[in-house]
């Protein structure tokens, strides 16, 4: 098995190289497509990534990795399952590219949002919506007595 290359891009200019040795892969029996073979053959992949420990990350990264996978992760371990395919070596590849996709977006730096101001229309038909409501609940008021 390969190391594991992540494109470089916001967060992480150089791209990441996890080394295959942090990589654990597990195999079991998929569901799914697969004949006679769908209960013999051991298709389905379980690739895993201690994000805590991996030397591919910097504490900066590691950080904001280990802050926006947290519903994703079983302490600080990440898991991806493949089983779409019918092929072992093609659900291997599928978990990895899934893998280093998370990745590459767990690491971008979060955008702030800019701040706008509401156009002319939309204040406009704010407005004329609280009118429109405003004399629908007064023509429900019983009428004033003189």
């Amino acid at each position: 098995m390969d190391d594991l290359r992540v494109d470089p891009g916001p967060g992480a200019p150089r791209g990441l190289r996890v080394p295959a040795a942090e990589l654990v892969e597990q195999f079991s029996h998929a569901s799914g497509p697969g004949g006679q073979g769908v209960n013999t053959a051991d298709s389905r992949v379980q690739l895993s990534l201690d994000l805590a420990a991996t030397s591919a990350l910097d504490e900066v990264q590691r950080a904001r990795v280990l802050e926006r996978l947290a519903t994703r992760t079983a302490g600080t371990v990440l898991t991806v399952t493949a089983s779409e395919q019918r092929s072992q070596h093609r659900n291997r590849r599928a978990a990895r590219e899934r893998l280093a996709a998370l990745l590459r977006e767990a690491v971008a730096p979060e955008v702030p949002r800019r701040a706008t101001r509401p156009t002319a229309g939309s204040r406009r038909r704010r407005l004329a919506a609280k009118r429109r409501r405003a004399d629908l609940k007064q023509t429900r008021r019983p009428p004033r007595g003189e």
